[in-house]
């Protein structure tokens, strides 16, 4: 089964708040963007955000020039549902985030929580990076959001890749500084622990 059937079958077969990267409010994204101190009207895309509380925490939060890209129909009409009409000022990007056709030097900040882990092919994680690299602005910010070496080794009957945070630094190279990193304890919704790293960087002016 290809990665779009698998996540459209996931989104059409489950509740949105019973998958295990479910989380009632993405306190952690939603902070490390606010540290980010880009302006109200910066734009963020949010990878493999699906039906994802973080777009609700940044409108909430007053910024206004919001994507959110998936590979799944189904979780982004979930989100879109969900928002009411507030989802109206919502980009709903349908694509993969390896192949999409993004604007060139958008998106002041690249968000990602549980979807890089999942590209377990070394040319995948190439072509992921060389779209972040045309994507996002010269100084722009990227957030990725990996299992960490004690995490799960997979999710959703998918493989995965674990990453520390030197390991996930090295995966986008020297275009980018790394500025913060934490990890966090995620509860499932089944009472699960799942480890999480999470990096913040810089892109540097060529």
């Amino acid at each position: 089964m290809e990665a779009k059937q698998h996540w459209q079958q996931v989104y059409t077969t489950k509740a949105t708040d019973g998958v295990s990267w479910f989380q009632p409010e993405a306190a952690t994204s939603l902070r490390l963007i606010r540290d980010t101190g880009v302006a109200p009207d910066a734009a963020i895309i949010d990878i493999g955000g699906g039906a994802s509380t973080l777009v609700d925490g940044l409108l909430g939060a007053g910024w206004s020039n919001v994507s959110v890209l998936d590979l799944s129909a189904a979780a982004l009409d979930a989100a879109r549902a969900r928002l009411g009409p507030a989802g109206d000022a919502v980009q709903w990007i349908e694509a993969d985030a390896t192949r999409a056709a993004l604007p060139a030097a958008a998106y002041a900040v690249w968000h990602d929580r549980a979807a890089f882990h999942f590209l377990t092919a070394a040319e995948d994680r190439v072509a992921y990076r060389d779209n972040v690299l045309r994507a996002l602005a010269p100084d722009g910010h990227l957030i990725v959001a990996t299992f960490a070496e004690d995490g799960p080794t997979q999710c959703s009957g998918l493989p995965v890749c674990r990453y520390g945070v030197d390991e996930l630094a090295a995966e986008f190279g020297t275009a980018f500084v790394l500025q913060h990193h934490e990890k966090e304890a995620h509860r499932t919704p089944t009472g699960n622990v799942q480890q999480f790293v999470y990096c913040r960087f810089r892109r540097v002016r060529p």
